[in-house]
């Protein structure tokens, strides 16, 4: 089996001849052309410029004249300070599709992890509310990058930590105490997290009219860390009502976690952690006697460590949270995935555990992502303008049965099932498309089309594929696949795509951003729909109809894997 790329290596390490381009650094620095007729890869000579002191369009013809015969390439041209290689199709095609057919489920995965152990902290929802489409963007994200991490040899343990303690848990206790009348969840016949965010948005209604509720919540969260049992016997009850609530909205949403951490079993461990740092001088009292991080000469501003009146906040329960992360996982590295409004927060705790002594802080890794809006603006939890999960979840598998029922006779049991599957592509793909960088506007509307740039399209496509491969039945092959047949653009388009996918996988880790894979699949799904729509498959002659069989066949195993990265089921039929 022919590797072009490290072939192509090989013959520019002698072309070049220096000691410091090694045919290593040379595959780092081959890429893919953003158009197919400027070739299938292709060496940039500016690096060599600065080497050689030369012009990087001269240095590119100069190499082109030294090349012989680099096998599986059928030509090279120079274009600017590029050299593209061509890559001979019929080899291409003959690599490509037998290694698919191989590897199987394995195809794209990589080793680039090397077995490290890695934490990804993902969903973290606070027990004041339920989780919205904001916290479905995180899962989505955190989920799809524990995906991609394992699938590049990563030992991954995906977590969640669980908000409940705080100023916030506070505010919808004391608004329950205060206008609950003793409701439960079950005799208000309501999803039990659902209930207690009401809480929360009454408290917000409630301290407009009297703003001293704000003082009476922030004594009820000193009454909690000093252990008073009738505070806590109301954060318990509330606390199961909140957590029971989101299990369930995980469970229907896929989404799953190996370690479950809770905010309230770590704020009051981080005080080994405070009387070092107080020791370094890292911390100090200020004059108002809480205790302070000065990161000014960092460019980080000053941070607070711990409150005056003694409570924790965010930053003393990571502080203990991270350590025991790092030492009872045996951790080589952790990364949380928290939206972009945390960025300095991440700063600040980094630097701080790093000034502290630890050495795994430089391991430490904030996934950053913009905020999810809505068509008619910014979400704000505590005054009830979200798109609720569970309402989102609902609303896309009553569309996908409205779509499923135009185009099909289904049984109730399975359109049931599909019309789940769907619905969750739809959302998780609609979320997950857009650079984790952009602020995005959720449309359910455009997520759940079966055509356009949608997850259910890319299902769509797959279901496609296997219901060609299908109808061929167990029709005798011919024992040797002759790819030369394969001359069509079209079939070049898919093939050319098939090969691309292995760089898509450890691209997505290097970048920490699964965006690509989502418009890489889009493309996969386009392509094929073109092919399978101008040229007959079951129709073509023996030879031509093998091969383009085994084509299709790759198709919907390299689909079926980008799909399953993205936590998204692929589906025989739709």
């Amino acid at each position: 089996m022919i590797d072009f790329k490290q072939q192509i290596a090989s013959a520019l390490e002698k072309a070049i001849a220096l000691p410091e381009m090694t045919s290593e650094k040379i595959l780092a620095l081959l890429e893919n052309p953003p158009n197919p007729d400027l070739g299938d890869f292709a060496f940039p000579c500016f690096k060599l410029a600065a080497l050689l002191k030369k012009a990087p369009q001269h240095i590119a013809v100069e190499l082109a004249a030294k090349f012989g015969k680099i096998a599986g390439i059928s030509r090279f041209e120079v274009a600017g300070a590029y050299v593209n290689f061509f890559v001979e199709k019929q080899a291409l095609a003959e690599q490509v599709v037998e290694r698919i057919l191989k590897e199987k489920s394995k195809y794209g995965f990589g080793a680039l992890g090397k077995q490290k152990r890695l934490m990804v902290e993902y969903s973290a929802p606070n027990t004041n509310k339920p989780l919205h489409v904001g916290h479905l963007r995180n899962d989505s994200l955190g989920m799809a990058l524990s995906n991609i991490l394992g699938a590049n040899s990563f030992k991954v343990i995906r977590a969640n930590l669980v908000n409940d303690r705080g100023i916030h848990i506070c505010k919808s206790m004391l608004a329950y105490q205060k206008f609950g009348k003793g409701k439960t969840p079950k005799t208000a016949r309501q999803k039990s997290d659902h209930f207690v965010g009401d809480y929360y948005v009454l408290f917000s209604k409630k301290e407009k009219e009297n703003p001293g509720l704000v003082e009476e919540a922030q004594k009820l969260l000193v009454l909690w860390e000093q252990r008073d049992k009738k505070t806590l016997a109301l954060w318990k009850k509330m606390n199961s009502w909140a957590v029971n609530g989101m299990k369930q909205t995980y469970k229907e949403f896929g989404s799953r976690f190996d370690a479950w951490f809770f905010e309230s079993k770590f704020f009051d461990k981080a005080k080994p952690l405070i009387d070092l740092g107080l020791q370094k001088g890292v911390f100090k009292k200020d004059e108002t006697g809480a205790i302070v991080a000065d990161l000014e000469q960092f460019g980080l501003g000053k941070k607070t460590v711990l409150r005056a009146d003694g409570t924790a906040i965010y930053l003393t329960n990571d502080l203990a949270l991270t350590k025991h992360k790092f030492e009872a996982f045996r951790l080589d590295a952790a990364y949380w995935v928290v939206a972009v409004e945390q960025q300095l927060y991440f700063q600040q705790l980094f630097k701080i555990l790093e000034l502290l002594g630890f050495e795994w802080a430089k391991n430490c890794k904030h996934v950053s992502y913009e905020m999810v809006h809505l068509p008619e603006g910014k979400m704000k939890s505590r005054e009830g303008k979200v798109v609720d999960a569970n309402e989102l979840l609902s609303a896309a598998k009553n569309s996908a049965i409205a779509e499923l029922k135009k185009r099909y006779s289904l049984k109730p049991a399975e359109l049931k099932k599909r019309a789940r599957q769907i619905a969750l592509s739809a959302i998780k793909f609609h979320l997950l498309k857009i650079d984790a960088g952009k602020t995005m506007v959720f449309d359910l509307n455009k997520a759940i089309l079966f055509e356009g740039e949608t997850g259910p399209f890319v299902q769509y496509s797959f279901a496609r594929a296997k219901s060609i491969l299908r109808k061929a039945g167990k029709t005798k092959a011919s024992k040797q696949l002759d790819f030369r047949v394969l001359v069509e653009p079209q079939e070049k388009e898919v093939i050319k795509l098939l090969a691309a996918y292995p760089e898509i996988v450890p691209g997505c880790l290097r970048q920490l951003s699964v965006h690509s894979l989502c418009q890489f699949l889009l493309d996969l799904a386009s392509a094929f729909n073109l092919f399978y729509h101008d040229l007959p498959v079951l129709k073509a002659e023996p030879k031509l109809r093998d091969a383009r069989l085994a084509l299709v066949e790759a198709t919907a195993i390299v689909l079926s894997n980008g799909l399953h990265l993205l936590n998204i089921d692929a589906i025989d039929r739709m």
